[in-house]
């Protein structure tokens, strides 16, 4: 009887996994199958994101701070830092080595609490990674009209850091949206010219219109996939996300479309980060919220700032 009545129950059982799960059978093995697949295609979207990418352990634990840390109090523990490091192929030598360094270069600092390590942005990365929040998140400030500047101080590394072309000698050009002025540079500004289009020759910007397009290729998968994505993978692909397009946005001087290139790719850039942003955060920070700690306990899943910048990005246009 005893038998009986369990092979009664495992039917049962059975079928209300059926009608729950479809493509389940009795011994579970083809349901089980189905789950370890979609887990399996979901990774490999970020495994196709990650592919080509040139990851360095430093630039992205600036990005984990500057997109998660900066917004729910500024401190994280290095034991999370970690785990979401070795998810994206970053080994925890490799964490433990780039913080040393940014510490060293006065970009993070660090505290203890027991046996415990905490770190924070130092203020130099802070000021550095609030203008790249502001590139990132706000809607766009448009340009009014040019800054051409003699800089004879000024390097063409410093330059192009800058954003601004090279005209030539110790002039160089960029648009007007109020920037200081270099030191020791002497500015001069100017309206648009007739001839717009001519302007963009002093920037490189071929470069730049294929990173857009391999940020367009990588990340276009993720905008039919990114609701379907665990609460974890989300996390990692919108880090991903923010991490290759800041790469590139900061090197992009935004010159109004008449200058640009016909085919140019930044405006649809721009368009797939502010929808897959939008689309990826309710569950990436979910994870935030159960996973990241900070000094004080778990950080929250949600600030006034993480909403601000999602307001931000909902209320942006080209």
């Amino acid at each position: 009887m005893a038998g009986i009545r369990s092979r009664m129950v495992a039917a049962g059982a059975s079928r209300i996994a059926h009608d729950r799960f479809p493509g389940f059978n009795g011994g579970g093995c083809e349901w089980r199958g189905r789950m370890r697949q979609g887990e399996m295609a979901k990774r490999g979207l970020i495994d196709g994101i990650l592919e080509g990418m040139a990851l360095r352990s430093a630039a992205f634990i600036v990005t984990v701070y500057g997109d998660v840390v900066v917004p729910r109090g500024g401190v994280l523990w290095t034991g999370t830092l970690i785990e979401v490091c070795e998810r994206v192929g970053i080994s925890e030598s490799l964490v433990r080595t780039a913080v040393s360094r940014l510490v060293a270069a006065h970009r993070l600092r660090g505290e203890r609490l027991g046996r415990r390590s905490y770190y924070r942005l130092d203020a130099s990365a802070q000021r550095e990674f609030d203008q790249a929040a502001r590139l990132l998140y706000k809607p766009e400030v448009p340009a009014r009209g040019w800054q051409i500047l003699h800089a004879p101080d000024l390097t063409e590394d410093e330059a192009r850091h800058q954003r601004m072309g090279h005209m030539g000698g110790a002039v160089f050009i960029r648009p007007d949206r109020g920037q200081p002025v270099p030191e020791g540079a002497l500015p001069f500004l100017a309206s648009d010219p007739p001839e717009l289009g001519r302007i963009g020759q002093f920037w490189d910007l071929s470069a730049l219109h294929q990173r857009y397009l391999d940020m367009l290729v990588r990340f276009a998968p993720l905008a039919e996939a990114g609701a379907a994505l665990s609460d974890e993978m989300a996390l990692i692909a919108r880090l991903l996300l923010v991490h290759d397009y800041r790469g590139v946005l900061l090197r992009d001087p935004r010159l109004p479309q008449p200058a640009l290139p016909p085919d140019w790719q930044g405006h649809e850039a721009r368009a797939l980060f502010r929808r897959l942003y939008r689309q990826l955060s309710p569950a990436a920070e979910r994870w935030i919220g159960t996973h990241f700690e900070g000094s004080g306990g778990f950080l929250p899943e949600k600030t006034a700032e993480s909403e601000a910048r999602l307001a931000d990005l909902c209320q942006a246009t080209d």
